[in-house]
């Protein structure tokens, strides 16, 4: 993807947040990598996302540093602030190269899940299909450093997400896009399974039946032959 494309890709992600309820005022962002430069994406730090424009996306390098305009391969340079989530979505591009894209988000269903520090059992297909399994829960950890990178790396599965206790949701994938879909589908299924944790405990599809529901999912599902 050539950088200008990522540029409009991260904003449409950016401005998609508050579309679908993902966050309340300033209360989430999404970031995208453009690998062949090692450069990031990501929006600036309390803009509202009705003003936010392609232009305004900050652009940092894998340390976090500021970028020159003349090392932007579209030569668009924004003098607002990155998000102060930076350091956690760079320290998961360092440390995993087949993400593309980060979102993040205090969404109420699964934030909820995370003031509870439980993960979201797989007790949907619809669960079994995206996530392959539980949505996990990651311990507590501070804001300082990688600790958070470190924390949902150590806990995720194969899935693109991972709640953080006490905190919200992180959803990661090969694009923007993607993540921006699996940060929905989090919350989706946090408010579905509340919803029936109303009238009992949900039941955790078995192992094989989440397999076969993974599977067809990810090797049948849409029109990409």
């Amino acid at each position: 993807m050539e950088f200008a494309e990522l540029r409009e890709e991260v904003w449409r992600a950016n401005r998609q947040l508050p579309a679908l309820g993902l966050v309340v005022m300033h209360g989430g962002n999404a970031s995208g990598i453009h690998r062949g430069s090692g450069l990031v994406l990501i929006k600036p730090s309390g803009v509202d996302y009705d003003g936010l424009r392609p232009a305004d996306l900050a652009v940092v390098d894998l340390d976090g540093n500021a970028v020159e305009v003349d090392r932007i391969p579209d030569g668009v340079a924004s003098t607002l602030r990155p998000s102060v989530d930076t350091p956690h979505h760079l320290a998961l591009y360092r440390k995993d190269p087949s993400i593309g894209g980060i979102v993040h988000t205090h969404s109420n269903h699964a934030t909820a899940w995370a003031a509870a520090g439980r993960a979201i059992p797989c007790a949907l297909t619809a669960i079994a299909d995206e996530f392959g399994g539980e949505i996990p829960c990651a311990p507590y950890a501070d804001n300082q450093g990688d600790h958070i990178g470190d924390a949902i790396l150590a806990a995720r599965t194969r899935g693109p997400a991972v709640l953080l206790a006490s905190h919200g949701l992180f959803a990661f994938d090969a694009t923007p896009t993607a993540a921006v879909k699996a940060a929905a589908m989090v919350e989706d299924a946090a408010k579905t399974l509340s919803i029936a944790m109303g009238l009992g405990e949900p039941r955790t599809l078995p192992p094989a039946e989440i397999e076969k529901w993974w599977t067809r999912y990810h090797e049948g599902y849409g029109q990409v032959p």
